[in-house]
């Protein structure tokens, strides 16, 4: 989940999901694996997810603060408090607010909302927020108005991105959506 959330950024998850099967394929998916892996042959084995290098690059540098931090164990990592981990994860250079949360949310199974582009195209449109809104007004609208429920974020947020990929879109079908009127 740790790495897809790192190579998925500006690319299509088909190639990310076909990444990381030719990384399993070849025993590199695990923290030591990939840890201990150089990093110009990293690059060369994600390079049809799209600026290989620079990812190459944010993938090592999870895995220096990940074994610097917590000697490499996942579990202790995720024991901290979100809050505190989510603050170390983004003083991680390459690790943004939504990889940060995806992070937390799909392998750490912790309670935050990811927010994408998809969600705050729906949610500006529908004038819920303003096109204005940066990332952490439209996570808290989620956060201070639905349940902590890991479940539950991850269901809504995989619902958004299927509304936004469905009809959504930068050109929208209005017409045909489930949640027009709304």
């Amino acid at each position: 989940m740790i790495v897809g959330a790192i190579l998925t950024q500006n690319t299509a998850w088909a190639n990310v999901s076909q990444v990381i099967s030719n990384l399993k394929s070849k025993g590199l998916m695990t923290p030591e694996a990939l840890y201990h892996l150089d990093e110009h042959h990293l690059a060369y084995l994600i390079r049809s997810t799209g600026y290989y290098n620079l990812k190459a690059r944010r993938l090592k540098n999870f895995m220096e603060f990940l074994f610097k931090e917590y000697d490499g164990d996942l579990d202790r990592m995720f024991s901290e408090g979100m809050d505190i981990l989510r603050n170390k994860l983004l003083s991680i250079k390459g690790i943004g607010r939504e990889t940060a949360d995806s992070i937390l949310l799909y392998a750490g199974e912790i309670p935050t909302f990811v927010v994408d582009a998809y969600t705050k195209r729906i949610f500006s449109r529908h004038l819920l927020v303003s096109e204005e809104a940066d990332y952490e007004e439209i996570r808290s609208l989620f956060m201070d108005n639905l349940p902590n429920d890991t479940q539950l974020f991850n269901e809504y947020h995989a619902l958004l991105v299927q509304l936004g990929k469905t009809f959504c879109k930068k050109k929208p079908k209005c017409d045909e959506c489930p949640i027009k009127g709304f």
